[in-house]
């Protein structure tokens, strides 16, 4: 690979350079990464297939080949799938001898650091949400078993029937308040990982949720079937999904659709740490949206905007997504609601 390759390949910003005619021609990692689509798929595609929603920005491009005339915008505003971000935007002729202009374009997101930033304070909650779950859960768990079998033993002496039914209900009350306290304290066994396709695991929660909802609310599947294999427990996998999935179909209440999107993304950062692959895993669905006053808690405990939820499985989806080294983010509008997943692709031998 030639030196200025491996430069390009490395950079932080996204390199893009079309043609005369406005066709890609070539884009680095970090491009690959903004735009969540790979070099294969892009090369050859019109600026107007990245950029579908910005007409005057293709005209732009269209002024600056035609007229051997750069541009630069420090902070625009790009809508791409589903969400928008601000970037710095450097547009740059390149004549060369005989042959046909062409268009390089260097982009940097200019929002990036606020992502990292709420990343931090994402898994900073979590830490936060895992201790007060645990320390909580264990102080309910001892006085509940007490309370338990206070209640057997009151039973064994009471002659009245009638009199039993009461303290059925203080033992049933505490047994369900026992699972409540396991939910928080999280799994307790160790998790079995073994080499799994990301896919397996959202289509069995794909069948569960539509068996569920019947023909109410529409699931739509759009995978991406490069992504390699993951090590880790199909069955932790399947729960932090459905705890998601379920809580999309609560939004959406009478009927409406759930997207399950899979894309690879390269050279991406969690927590400090640079993985060349991540899996990211959209649930997106088209209900009343999260309330604005409620979105930056939504990953603590007990936090609901539903009056019969018990607000326990967003925290507990977080903390199994961050075992494998990975993070749940959030997004929501009244139009639309976006949970990504991001779990690293490593290798299977870790």
């Amino acid at each position: 690979m030639p030196v200025y390759k491996k430069i390009l390949e490395n950079v932080n910003e996204a390199i893009l350079l079309f043609d005369s005619s406005l066709n890609l021609s070539y884009i680095n990692t970090a491009g690959e990464v903004l735009f969540e689509d790979s070099a294969r798929h892009l090369i050859g595609k019109p600026a107007k297939y990245l950029f579908a929603s910005e007409t005057m920005l293709i005209n732009d491009l269209q002024y600056c080949i035609e007229h051997n005339e750069g541009f630069y915008d420090p902070e625009f505003n790009l809508m791409l799938a589903h969400k928008k971000i601000t970037i710095s935007f450097n547009a740059t002729p390149i004549l060369e001898n005989e042959q046909a202009p062409e268009v390089l374009i260097e982009l940097q997101q200019v929002d990036h650091h606020l992502r990292i930033s709420k990343e931090e304070q994402l898994l900073a909650q979590e830490n936060i949400s895992r201790m007060l779950m645990r320390g909580f859960a264990h102080e309910i768990k001892n006085p509940l078993g007490g309370l338990r079998g206070a209640a057997q033993l009151l039973e064994l002496e009471l002659q009245n029937n009638d009199l039993k039914e009461y303290t059925q209900i203080i033992i049933e009350e505490a047994d369900r308040m026992k699972v409540l306290m396991d939910k928080m304290l999280g799994p307790n066994k160790v998790p079995n990982k073994i080499a799994l396709n990301i896919h397996e695991a959202l289509e069995r929660v794909r069948q569960l949720v539509q068996a569920e909802t019947a023909d109410s609310i529409k699931i739509k599947c759009d995978y991406d079937p490069s992504i390699p294999e993951l090590k880790a427990d199909k069955n932790q996998l399947i729960q932090a999904f459905l705890n998601i999935v379920r809580n999309a179909t609560q939004a959406i209440q009478d009927s409406g659709e759930i997207i399950l999107r899979t894309r690879i993304c390269r050279q991406m950062t969690i927590a400090g740490k640079r993985h060349k692959l991540t899996a990211r895993i959209d649930i997106i669905d088209n209900g009343s949206g999260i309330k604005p006053e409620l979105i930056n808690q939504i990953f603590y405990p007990m936090i609901t905007g539903r009056h019969d939820g018990t607000g326990l499985g967003l925290p507990i989806s977080q903390s199994i997504i961050n075992q494998y080294k990975g993070i749940i983010e959030c997004s929501s509008t009244t139009e639309n609601t976006t949970f990504s997943i991001y779990l690293p692709v490593g290798n299977l031998d870790d």
